[in-house]
């Protein structure tokens, strides 16, 4: 069986987004459009579905570092916070939005909280299991090699 530790994390992620996308479940809030997701940023991102990318970014991370908290997932979502002449220093990203995003995926039931942090539920391991299979079988089209994982 295909698992997500066996395909590119960007097909997969690029799927796992049509799918949170087209669930209607995952709405990102009024403030979306407006606000940086970091201090290390300088303006907000630019793309219209960027909730949507980082929902499946962030589900993806539970799936290969879980159990995991708020502040790990702030600080893998960071960066450098430029100061002009002077070195740069590391910085977390938002925790509002991991937050918010979280809330909906456990509504979904795709997340749960434990002790230790999140985790996917086995209904979210099935989802980003089945997308991986589906990834692995457009790139084994496209190359030969591949089918002998299948």
């Amino acid at each position: 069986m295909t698992t997500g530790y066996d395909v590119p994390p960007d097909e997969l992620i690029k799927k796992l987004t049509e799918k949170l996308k087209n669930s209607g479940k995952v709405v990102p809030p009024e403030w979306a459009k407006f606000v940086k997701t970091g201090t290390h940023t300088e303006r907000a991102p630019v793309q219209d579905d960027w909730w949507y990318t980082r929902s499946a970014a962030v589900m993806r991370k539970i799936y290969m570092c879980g159990p995991i908290g708020i502040e790990t997932l702030a600080s893998e979502y960071g960066g450098l916070r430029r100061r002009g002449a002077a070195p740069a220093h590391p910085r977390k990203g938002s925790r509002t939005i991991l937050r918010k995003i979280l809330q909906q995926l456990e509504e979904m039931g795709y997340v749960a909280k434990t002790k230790r942090g999140r985790v996917l539920t086995p209904e979210g391991r099935k989802v980003i299991d089945a997308l991986a299979h589906q990834v692995l079988l457009e790139l084994s089209a496209k190359d030969e090699r591949l089918k002998k994982y299948l």
